[in-house]
């Protein structure tokens, strides 16, 4: 299995409707090189661009997802379409991930579950999801999570224990904190013995310098793939075999005694 992870530049001076485009364009470019996309978190928006969510909220059939769908399908590939301002026309704000088939087809919904910023930002102006969710593509279970996320292990274990192989995950990460990122994508494929495949954006969000640097980490813990700091299409070849292999060489998750379903 191949893997593109679209590490976009989300600066202010292009209009969402010209990165949508110029996003669109760059998945319709994987259409036989990749059979799983992955684009970042809040890649219309910016992560850090709180003030603009409530502006450039959309439906959940909106105009991103009318243009990822339609990428999705020209170029023939399974599109993690990173994430939207979802605006739920019965309730709040969320930041939502969506997950296209080959076909066009939606075949995923995912609502963050752990919002950003302590009491201000993303914490107070979006809703918090409250379901996991897994995808079954033709070779892995796709578990989903989104940046902040990564900081909770035990979302991870339910992933897992829902029967998630490939762990993926869209992200508008700071630079500042980089070295976190790094260790925790690496953390959470060794305890899971699973795939990470991490997506960030790269840029400036609100005057938040992104990490760029996604990061594609093996079962073992071995770095596969990671992206420099700038816009950047990150492809890694992926055998997923590894990961039933890995957990029958090293079955530590058999050894589970708290939070054992």
């Amino acid at each position: 299995m191949r893997a593109s992870l679209i590490q976009i530049s989300v600066d202010e001076g292009e209009s969402v409707e010209s990165r949508r485009a110029r996003v669109a364009s760059l998945v319709r470019e994987q259409a036989g090189a990749a059979d799983l996309v992955v684009l970042p978190e809040l890649w219309t928006t910016g992560a850090f661009a709180y003030e603009a969510f409530a502006e450039e909220a959309e439906p959940l059939e909106g105009p991103t997802h009318e243009a990822m769908a339609k990428a999705a399908s020209d170029a023939g590939v399974w599109l993690h379409a990173g994430s939207i301002p979802e605006r739920d026309p019965d309730g709040p704000l969320y930041n939502t991930s969506l997950v296209f088939s080959p076909s066009g087809e939606r075949v995923a919904v995912y609502r963050k579950i752990h919002r950003f910023g302590f009491d201000k930002g993303e914490a107070v102006l979006m809703g918090a999801g409250r379901e996991l969710v897994t995808v079954r593509l033709p070779d892995t279970t796709v578990g989903l999570a989104t940046c902040y996320d990564l900081r909770f292990p035990e979302l991870f274990r339910g992933l897992v224990d829902a029967g998630a192989e490939t762990l993926v995950l869209s992200a508008g990460w700071p630079e500042r904190r980089r070295a976190h990122w790094t260790l925790l994508a690496q953390a959470r494929a060794v305890e899971n013995q699973a795939f990470v495949l991490a997506c960030g954006t790269a840029g400036t969000h609100a005057g938040v310098l992104q990490a760029g640097h996604s990061i594609v980490v093996d079962p073992w813990g071995e770095v596969l793939g990671e992206a420099g700091p700038g816009e950047e299409v990150l492809t890694v070849d992926l055998d997923p075999a590894k990961v039933a292999a890995t957990r029958e060489q090293f079955p530590a998750l058999k050894d589970r005694v708290l939070g054992r379903r």
